[in-house]
């Protein structure tokens, strides 16, 4: 469903992501993980079509998101860290927008939105303009929406951000809901736990490659640690790191 071959991104001389080889298939959760400046955002955005790749491409559902990009968007529902959602409508405003974007008639819309907006707990705000709801109301708005038109492909970064446990677990209940039914889902976050807790595989991004790929037990193998996914994490991305040239904390220089 969601495929990268041999992507790669430039901004003049940075190499944001280098030849970045991915597949995540229907039924697929897969979350990618790293630290800052890993190449995960710009990852996402290339999966979007919100840039375009330097070389390589990117197919959704079969469908080139640059050749493509109307059909491909289609099949996509994307909810970004700090989504835009246009402050002076309501929520239920925003809904009706979304779903005549995909030509949604409007018994199709009310149908498609009545269960997000029950499971999200968002029926007390839908006639509140969106400048006065909260960060976390907002996040669940925009899942909302993105779900209406059912997509084949759900991307998501940092998703639990702004949720409180509640609504956390629906979204969680609801990522794994999606997967059964058959569609790819891509999380990018910096939360180690909801990744162990939800993704079917993991890739710890680094120095925009993959250092890593695998189930959490595939990558606690490759690591050789057996505890938390934490330590899975520092290990690769130190190891990632020296093989780079750059030293281990407290001792050397980092590379120029």
């Amino acid at each position: 469903m969601i495929k990268l071959e041999n992507v790669t991104k430039r901004f003049g001389d940075l190499v944001a992501v280098d030849s970045l080889d991915l597949h995540v298939p229907a039924g697929e959760l897969f979350a990618i993980l790293g630290p800052n400046a890993a190449g995960k955002t710009t990852t996402i955005k290339l999966i979007t079509g919100l840039i375009q790749p330097t070389q390589g491409r990117v197919l959704l559902a079969g469908r080139d998101v640059q050749q493509e990009p109307i059909e491909a968007r289609r099949r996509l529902a994307y909810v970004p860290d700090f989504p835009f959602l246009y402050d002076k409508l309501t929520p239920w405003e925003f809904f009706r927008f979304i779903g005549e974007l995909f030509r949604m008639d409007r018994k199709r819309i009310e149908a498609a939105a009545g269960p997000w907006i029950e499971r999200f707990s968002l029926e007390p705000y839908l006639h509140e303009t969106i400048e006065s709801l909260s960060h976390g109301t907002k996040q669940r708005i925009a899942i909302a929406a993105g779900l209406m038109h059912d997509p084949q492909v759900f991307v998501l970064d940092e998703p639990m951000v702004g949720l409180d446990p509640h609504h956390a677990k629906a979204l969680k209940d609801t990522l794994r809901e999606l997967a059964a039914r058959g569609t790819a889902i891509f999380i990018s976050t910096h939360q180690l736990s909801v990744a162990e807790d939800v993704a079917d595989r993991i890739g710890i991004m680094h120095r925009g490659r993959l250092a890593a790929l695998g189930s959490p037990e595939e990558l606690r193998r490759q690591a050789g640690v057996s505890g938390a996914l934490e330590q899975v994490f520092l290990r690769i991305t130190e190891e990632e790191q020296t093989a780079a040239g750059y030293a281990r904390p407290g001792g050397g220089s980092e590379r120029g």
